[in-house]
């Protein structure tokens, strides 16, 4: 079978029910912004077509290899003391970046979704720092050495979720006004659906936790022969100071610095790989064709199945990254709308995500390209490629730097994951037994969570490194847990009829039944695709080795046909009960969350000045601070009434929504000019000290 056809003739099946469910909707059309939404979903798959068709396809020149020399000396300790004084320079930095944004934060919801306030372009780079984990450093050049340019499958199928994502779940996401995955389990299904998808997330996540910390203690064991658990909890220890005390601010603003300088840093070594060789022509002769594929072989490597690889990256875990990830829910709800939401995912999936996966894989290509020429000895571990290629090329500092960026990777993903399960935590296992509790307590909750959950994720170290390698660690894991919770939301929020028995059926046997394919893995044998079984140890779980991908596959068909079979013999809800939570009811949710009818559109952006107002009074759910506008103002926005949702910003826009806030209008009194009076709190969030003259920018929101 060819990998290349597989996954765009699945794939594609994915995307056009997208596109079916967008344009029902009235998001896609053939005119105005309905054509303009229809033309960046296309254009971005047949991009992505073009770019894997040509690797996979095109004729490509190689270069001879060339005998290895002689003259590289592996070192026990790679690097200098200058290298990692400056890493211990940058760990104090992140430490007082992350603690002086995340001050002033008196709410779980500043805590867990910064007030709602950040800029596209400022989620878009955080939700990058994200997705690259230390993990993606060491796993991807360990992969890109063995198997090149297939080692950005997974990051170059993503696409395929981008109609169903920007306008189906996205929306009901952000206007449902849920603050957890589990809480729209339980609106769209009931409070058991809510309990058995809160233990099952929080191991989704605290195992995320235990990955990368046990990532970064090889990572560090192999530069300084550490041992794997005592760098863990150095690491650890850094990334949970700053993530107690800031929350969420701290981790966007720290990820922001960490996103920019991973990406610079990995793309200096493939440019050093590059001019060592003699130019980008050089380099890409000495990679291997046979490395310079999209897609490795689709079922032939039990370690590396294209096919493998398609149903657990794209399909499982892309699905559980992008719609059920706590981390990545809120980093979209820290969007200062819907749109900006949007924005963010497709400047992350179409410009930063492609660079991302050059930037993970850099080393390993790099690696391969000297030792197809000869510089490089052909025995070196695939699983230190990126630490050899980085010291062999760059100068004492500069080696420090890319490390760094590798320290970089693990902080900005290890924070977030922190702090999405302490939102969890706080919002579906204390809140709903301390219904009384104040914000107070609930910011206390949130913060010792996090000091729990590193320590819980630092306990895991041991058992990931009972696997082979990091990836194969990562691919297991997900493979094994993600798709219960894919099928049961992605059920749940496009087929109305899905039933809440179903859900519970779906999650919890569709769980026994993969952790059943563990214990006897012959289950899979009819799902593999030909992928053939390895050769594992006798042990009570060896079975966890075997069909690592393939189980993704396995544990989709299960979880689907139970759904299916279960919804078709259980009763439905009324649809006036779920409405705002499935596809088709976004009105309905729009209204929910302004209090009003309303639309997914915003008005024009005014400046006006802001004044202080001695009232406090905040209104609905969400707790916004009331604010009065004068007449001028009301009709600039487009005659803004009473009860309109608006967006409040300091008017120096690189800020990226740091000083803003959102408001309700209460009163709108006689004025010629445009002005805002706000209370106390929005007013010192806002308004910068000496910036009182200042003029702010105003939007009215839905």
């Amino acid at each position: 079978m060819d990998p290349f056809l597989y996954q765009y003739g699945i794939g594609g099946a994915v995307f056009a029910l997208g596109l079916v469910y967008g344009s029902r909707q009235g998001y896609l059309g053939l005119r105005g912004s309905g054509l303009r939404n229809l033309f960046v979903c296309v254009a971005g798959l047949l991009g992505f077509m073009l770019l894997q068709g040509t690797l996979q396809y095109a004729p490509m020149q190689e270069a001879a290899a060339v005998p290895y020399q002689g003259g590289y000396q592996r070192k026990a300790q790679l690097g200098t003391s200058l290298d990692y004084a400056i890493m211990v320079a940058y760990f104090g930095a992140m430490l007082l970046i992350g603690t002086w944004f995340g001050r002033g934060n008196s709410s779980t919801r500043d805590f867990f979704f910064g007030g709602q306030r950040f800029s596209w372009w400022l989620i878009a780079f955080s939700l990058v720092a994200t997705t690259i984990g230390s993990y993606s450093f060491v796993k991807y050049s360990k992969v890109a050495f063995s198997f090149g340019t297939a080692s950005s499958q997974t990051y170059l199928n993503d696409w395929l979720w981008v109609p169903l994502l920007l306008f189906g779940w996205l929306p009901i996401l952000y206007f449902s006004r849920v603050v957890s995955i589990p809480e729209y389990f339980e609106r769209r299904f009931g409070p058991g659906a809510r309990s058995l998808a809160t233990w099952l997330l929080l191991a989704y996540l605290v195992g995320y936790v235990g990955i990368n910390l046990f990532t970064m203690g090889q990572a560090l064991s192999i530069l300084l022969g550490w041992p794997v658990l005592g760098a863990a909890v150095l690491v650890a220890s850094v990334s949970a100071v700053y993530v107690t005390f800031g929350g969420q601010t701290s981790v966007i603003m720290t990820d922001l610095f960490q996103g920019a300088m991973l990406l610079a840093t990995g793309l200096v070594l493939l440019f050093l790989g590059m001019d060592y060789l003699g130019g980008a022509s050089a380099f890409w002769e000495h990679l291997p064709r046979g490395h310079r594929t999209a897609f490795p072989h689709f079922n032939a490597d039990p370690s590396y199945p294209a096919v493998g690889i398609f149903w657990q990256d794209a399909m499982a875990n892309s699905a559980m990254f992008y719609f059920l990830n706590q981390g990545m829910v809120m980093r979209l709800l820290s969007a200062r709308s819907v749109e900006d939401s949007r924005k963010a995912v497709i400047a992350m999936m179409a410009i930063l995500m492609p660079l991302a996966a050059v930037v993970v894989a850099s080393g390993g290509w790099v690696a391969r390209a000297l030792v197809h020429a000869g510089v490089l000895p052909p025995d070196i571990a695939p699983k230190e490629s990126f630490f050899i290629a980085a010291e062999f090329l760059t100068q004492p500092g500069v080696f420090g730097l890319v490390m760094a960026a590798l320290t970089a990777a693990l902080m900005s993903t290890v924070d977030t994951l922190i702090t999405a399960i302490a939102a969890i935590i706080v919002n579906d296992v204390y809140r709903p037994r301390r219904p009384q509790a104040t914000d107070r307590q609930l910011l206390s909750v949130a913060r010792w969570s996090s000091i729990g959950i590193t320590l819980f994720g630092v306990a895991l170290v041991p058992i990931f490194q009972s696997f082979g390698s990091i990836y194969s660690a990562h691919g297991a894991f997900t493979a094994a847990v993600t798709p219960p919770l894919v099928i049961a939301l992605l059920f749940g929020v496009f087929w109305r009829r899905y039933t809440s028995i179903a859900a519970l059926w779906t999650m919890a046997l569709g769980s026994l039944i993969i952790a059943a394919s563990i214990l006897w893995p012959q289950m899979i044998a009819p799902f593999a695709h030909g992928v053939e079984m390895r050769e594992v140890g006798d042990g009570l779980l060896a079975g966890k080795d075997q069909f690592k991908f393939m189980r993704g596959f396995f544990g989709l068909v299960v979880c689907a046909l139970i759904g299916v079979v279960a919804t078709l013999t259980s009763q439905a809800r009324p649809l006036n009960e779920i409405r705002g939570l499935v596809w088709g009811t976004i009105s309905d949710a729009i209204a929910n969350y302004k209090g009003s009818p309303g639309a997914e559109q915003s008005g024009p952006w005014v400046a006006a000045s802001g004044q202080p107002w001695q009232q406090d009074e905040v209104r609905g759910e969400a707790l916004l601070a009331v604010v009065a506008i004068s007449s001028t103002l009301a009709e600039q926005l487009g005659a803004a009434r009473e009860g309109d949702l608006l967006y409040v910003s300091d008017a120096r826009v690189w800020l990226g929504g740091l000083r803003s806030a959102h408001a309700v209008v209460g009163t709108i009194f006689k004025d010629d000019s445009p002005v805002i009076r706000m209370g106390s709190g929005p007013y010192k969030v806002v308004i910068a000290s000496g910036r009182e003259d200042a003029l702010l920018r105003i939007r009215k929101l839905y």
